[in-house]
């Protein structure tokens, strides 16, 4: 536990509304949202897992020069199959390519989050989901398509939208397909007296 948390506030490196909805449901409320820019093209021949940290760790360093004395938070999910990143998109056509894709076939779902609190600590953790989609007709896929749900996504669908029908099974965190595997970041801000202390 750090002893300087009492008056510790929590900046969220994010601007994606669904990983702040899943902090509120553990009782984190951020002091600040903060969205870093930065580039978020994969490097040639980049393995998912690297990508992401990759992704979170720079999210971080961003965060950093903007909020140097405050507990940060950042984290980045992809969806990949093997080792091709299912990325975001707002072209319509790339969003059904994708689908097709993912349509009858296992996926995973890993999200990076990076917990920075001056030199006391700076944890980088990912944690994988297994998700099998069953097959889509053209239609299933056309009819989504028009929900514009999948926009911004990662995966070009939303778990927690009417993509959820789609869903045969899951392995591992559903909070983490979301966007935050919320068992692990409470774990974490728990074991620095994040929570001990309000």
């Amino acid at each position: 536990m750090l002893s300087s948390t009492k008056n510790l506030k929590l900046i969220l490196g994010s601007s994606s509304p669904r990983r702040l909805e899943l902090l509120k449901q553990i009782n984190c409320y951020p002091y600040k949202i903060f969205k870093p820019e930065i580039n978020e093209n994969p490097h040639k021949k980049e393995l998912p897992i690297i990508y992401v940290k990759r992704m979170a760790k720079e999210k971080m360093n961003i965060v950093q020069k903007t909020f140097p004395n405050d507990l940060i938070l950042t984290a980045d999910t992809i969806v990949y199959v093997g080792r091709r990143i299912i990325d975001k998109t707002d072209e319509k056509s790339k969003a059904i390519k994708f689908l097709e894709i993912l349509s009858g076939r296992r996926h995973r779902v890993s999200t990076a989050f990076n917990l920075y609190f001056k030199d006391k600590i700076d944890s980088l953790r990912v944690v994988t989901s297994i998700v099998k989609m069953k097959r889509l007709t053209e239609n299933e896929i056309k009819s989504y398509i028009e929900t514009n749900e999948w926009k911004g996504m990662a995966g070009a669908y939303g778990i927690q939208g009417s993509a959820e029908k789609f869903i045969q099974f899951i392995s591992g965190s559903y909070t983490n397909i979301v966007g935050l595997p919320l068992n692990q970041v409470y774990g974490s801000l728990q074991s620095i007296g994040y929570f001990n202390e309000k």
